[in-house]
């Protein structure tokens, strides 16, 4: 069965980069430019799995994943960021995966198979 990803990210660029790497793996990809389209995705499609950016409008990642995780604890989350102070961040420690933006994908697509393995 086709695994469904959330992918969260502001950035037109980066969210198209993430939709055609991640279909090419076979996945179906739906998108959301901010926190508050985030949690409305989440709430209709109920996704296997979601990469989140931290920095948006509207609603940032960590907030929305919050609200997401209080409802639906079981999806996994990815947080996707280009900033490295994000990690520490107590916040982000809800997060099943943290993972430095890059053009490089391999490490993403890595870490969603392995979380969608062990769901």
């Amino acid at each position: 069965m086709l695994k469904t990803i959330l992918v969260v990210e502001d950035d037109k660029n980066q969210l198209l980069l993430y939709k055609q790497e991640l279909e090419s793996e076979g996945y179906n990809v739906i998108t959301a430019r901010n926190g508050v389209e985030g949690i409305k995705v989440v709430n209709d499609y109920l996704p296997d799995i979601i990469v989140m950016d931290i920095i948006m409008p509207k609603m940032d990642g960590l907030e929305a994943m919050g609200k997401i995780l209080s409802k639906h604890r079981k999806i996994p989350i990815i947080i996707s960021t280009a900033f490295s102070c994000y990690k520490v961040s107590f916040l982000s420690w809800s997060a099943d995966a943290y993972i430095r933006k890059s053009s490089d994908l391999q490490e993403l697509k890595n870490k969603i198979k392995e979380l969608l393995e062990n769901k």
